[in-house]
């Protein structure tokens, strides 16, 4: 296959732009800078800029760009990155696509589970209704953005994706130092549930749904997870062990949490999404790592 990736050079789509071609298959890489080769192209999403013409003939496209949600203070300018540059991206994308004589026979289009807003302990999957909040109103704008590539007959898959581990990056690798040195603690209550996944049992989601000729009808949310979440004291515990390290006794309040990340501390770390992968697990897809103590063995 031909297959189109966005945010190719992240945790998520460099991982998989190599497993795509270790399978065989044509990668086809978006770029916003001077292609260096003809696997990339250009475009601009955030000017609304990518020529249908380079996508003609591509059989698949997982799209993953857009700002980190962690990676700054959410500041109302911030916060608006987030959503343009998840919202302008897919727009853009689904347009060109829609553009198409011959069109991709599906679009993976990157979304997550923050859709779910905070669920407390009740278990969610795909049938469940979107939360309140900033994040879950992030989602939804993020998701209806790929109805013009879905409305020209494209089959669109919507990765709805937890937290993804590895050591080498993401938001495990941003805390093994501190777990390192023995300081890891339970943030907040430790009651929220965090919805992982192993970044390998992510790429082996991603190949799933591209090659599986069962997948020829499944459109629309995809909870890209593990199938047993844990809660935020169990996940501290688990790493600090995995590490092999103690962890710290009390737990990180969630007002000092607050103060040093602002609103991101509320949804982004003192929420939780307790999600179930139903769809993937009804089309008969096996992970290779459903424990927390199995994923961090194989991505430390």
């Amino acid at each position: 296959m031909t297959i189109v990736v966005t945010g190719s050079s992240g945790l998520l789509g460099s991982a998989l732009v190599r497993a795509l071609r270790a399978d065989g298959d044509q990668v086809l890489r978006l770029v916003r800078r001077e292609p260096a080769g003809p696997d990339e192209a250009f475009w601009d999403p955030a000017r609304g800029v990518l020529d249908p013409a380079v996508l003609e003939g591509v059989d698949a496209v997982v799209h993953l760009a857009g700002a980190g949600i962690g990676d700054r203070r959410w500041t109302e300018s911030y916060k608006r990155e987030l959503v343009d540059s998840r919202v302008n991206s897919t727009r853009t994308l689904a347009e060109a696509l829609a553009a198409l004589a011959g069109k991709p026979r599906v679009l993976l289009s990157g979304s997550a589970v923050g859709f779910y807003g905070d669920t407390g302990d009740r278990s969610v999957d795909e049938s469940s209704p979107s939360g309140a909040g900033f994040l879950a109103g992030l989602v939804r704008e993020w998701e209806a953005a790929a109805a013009p590539a879905e409305e020209a007959g494209i089959r669109v898959v919507r990765l709805r994706t937890g937290i993804v581990l590895s050591g080498r990056g993401g938001a495990l690798a941003k805390v093994l130092p501190i777990f390192k040195l023995g300081a890891g603690a339970v943030l907040g209550s430790g009651k929220q549930y965090v919805s992982w996944i192993s970044l390998p049992d992510w790429v082996a989601a991603i190949r799933f749904l591209l090659n599986n000729q069962e997948m020829s009808a499944m459109s629309g949310p995809v909870n890209v997870t593990a199938p047993e979440p844990v809660t935020n004291a169990e996940y501290t515990r688990a790493i600090g062990k995995a590490l092999h390290r103690p962890t710290m006794p009390i737990a990180t309040p969630a007002f000092a949490l607050r103060l040093a990340l602002g609103e991101f501390a509320t949804e982004g770390v003192l929420a939780g999404q307790r999600v179930l992968p139903r769809r993937l697990l009804d089309a008969g897809h096996r992970f290779a790592h459903p424990a927390l103590e199995d994923a961090l063995a194989a991505v430390l």
